[in-house]
């Protein structure tokens, strides 16, 4: 059982936002036609499993664990985002696989050119104010999943 004010808001947003950033890049990917990248589903990944582990907790003990793994889950996405981020702005090259030239795997070139990614890494296709969907996931998943585990941390004080 959820022991505090506190950890009951850091279940919620355990819920919340991967919930907010998965249905925010599923209204981009089908509602705007913004496909993903590979980097882009690697962010998607720990919002599926923080998702999952908050809904751990609702059934396991101790559930403040739990909620504890889901908020480190979502830092993670927060990382992949900012890793990704500055592949977009140039601040460091992406993985090939997302940014490599076309004959970067040997072979023929016109084949390497027809399977060649789609959906570039290093390109990003929609910004707001200068910060990319990346972007906003990093700051949302960094600030989010450390603001769950503060409020994991906290402890109320006696006598207040």
């Amino acid at each position: 059982m959820i022991d505090t004010p506190s950890a009951l808001l850091a279940r919620r947003l355990a819920f919340g936002i991967p919930a907010l950033a998965l249905g925010g890049a599923y209204v981009a990917q089908y509602g705007f036609g913004l496909p993903p990248c590979e980097m882009c589903w690697w962010q998607r990944y720990p919002h599926f499993a923080a998702l999952g582990l908050a809904f751990v907790s609702l059934v396991a003990a101790p559930p403040r664990l739990w909620v504890a793994f889901a908020g480190i889950a979502i830092v993670l996405s927060g990382a992949i985002g900012g890793f990704h981020a500055g592949v977009e702005y140039g601040w460091w090259e992406g993985i090939t696989a997302c940014t490599g030239p076309a004959g970067a795997a040997g072979g023929d070139a016109l084949e390497a050119i027809m399977n060649a990614p789609l959906i570039r890494c290093d390109m990003a296709p929609w910004t707001i104010l200068g910060i990319s969907l990346a972007g906003l996931n990093f700051l949302l998943s960094t600030f989010g999943g450390l603001w769950i585990l503060w409020l994991l941390a906290r402890r109320k004080v006696p006598g207040l």
